[in-house]
């Protein structure tokens, strides 16, 4: 199967996305249209419960579309655990994530009777459960994949190599990256300043290959996109648009992720998805939980503990080394 996509932003109150205007592709609405039939047909589903099970199916269909996913064989167990982290990342409630599943399980499963896909990614997955959602993060290897899927031959691909390297070497939020301007960007003394929540800044140092890339992007990329700024005065963002010169959005930031990841064969991937990896990977390196917690701009320590469950061998192997009784052979 094809790596799976960056999906689309999601918004919790009402499981609508920003990306509701996207037109799903041909086989999405058949594979749609199926569900619909089969569950009031040959179910005998109440019309309201019909209903539910076509919003749901729409709403995957919108989110993968809108990231170049036009048919529901391209879809692995990866895209859809990607979907439902998005969702727990929204703040959707329990009971949406856990009906959504519902209706992946029911509606792929149906597909793979009709042929329709060749395998059911749906079969195996499991429903978030309440505080305990589980990040995906990437190995370190996928992540320079990623990066190297960039074209640093064109400015665009510049500009996508720089912006997957701050990402991965700050953990900003896609929004944070995104409203990155110029003066907030120290490249001399390796360091960004984030703008984060509630307008709360915090200071993030970036590494070598971040300051390189990004240096890249602005001595060469950067004039060559601002350029193609039509009718309106420079930008003092430091991501571009590549058509029109303007501030990169979230929503462009997002596709660009999910095209590399497929180019990168590395499966689901979304900027959010470099943030977790970055937490994770200094975790597993040693660094301490606070300073972790500060470099992410989360308020509470409790948000960052999360990641935790994810470095247990790290964990395992720091308590072996301090433990005083930790190295003790076994009788």
């Amino acid at each position: 199967m094809s790596a799976a996509p960056a999906s689309a932003s999601v918004r919790a109150s009402d499981g609508a996305s920003h990306d509701d205007a996207v037109e799903p592709a041909a086989a999405w609405m058949r594979a749609v249209d199926e569900l619909v039939r089969t569950t009031g047909a040959e179910r005998g589903r109440r019309p309201r419960t019909v209903d539910a099970y076509r919003r749901d199916a729409l709403h995957v269909a919108r989110a993968l579309s809108s990231v170049g996913f036009h048919d529901p064989r391209d879809v692995d167990r990866d895209a859809l655990r990607g979907y439902l982290a998005d969702l727990a990342d929204a703040g959707a409630a329990r009971a949406t994530i856990a009906r959504r599943t519902s209706t992946l399980r029911t509606w792929f499963a149906l597909l793979e009777r009709r042929g329709l896909v060749d395998a059911d990614p749906a079969a195996l997955l499991g429903t978030p459960k309440q505080g305990r959602h589980l990040p995906r993060v990437l190995r370190v290897e996928q992540v320079e994949a990623l990066i190297a899927a960039a074209d640093d031959t064109t400015a665009t691909g510049l500009r996508d190599r720089a912006l997957i390297e701050l990402l991965y070497a700050s953990g900003a939020r896609v929004e944070e990256a995104c409203t990155l301007t110029l003066d907030r960007l120290d490249l001399p003394q390796r360091q960004v300043r984030l703008e984060g929540k509630g307008g709360k800044d915090r200071i993030v140092p970036v590494g070598g290959a971040a300051v390189r890339a990004l240096s890249a992007y602005l001595d060469v990329a950067r004039p060559e996109l601002l350029a193609a700024r039509v009718g309106a005065g420079p930008s003092d963002a430091v991501v571009l648009r590549g058509d029109r010169g303007g501030p990169l959005g979230t929503r462009d930031a997002r596709t660009i992720v999910g095209r590399l990841a497929l180019a990168a064969d590395v499966g689901h991937v979304t900027p959010h998805t470099l943030r977790h990896s970055f937490a994770t990977h200094l975790l597993e390196g040693g660094a301490d939980l606070r300073v972790v917690q500060e470099l992410l701009g989360h308020a509470s320590l409790a948000t960052t503990q999360r990641y935790t469950h994810l470095s247990r061998g790290r964990l395992r192997e720091v308590h072996a080394l301090a433990h005083p009784r930790a190295r003790i052979a076994r009788a």
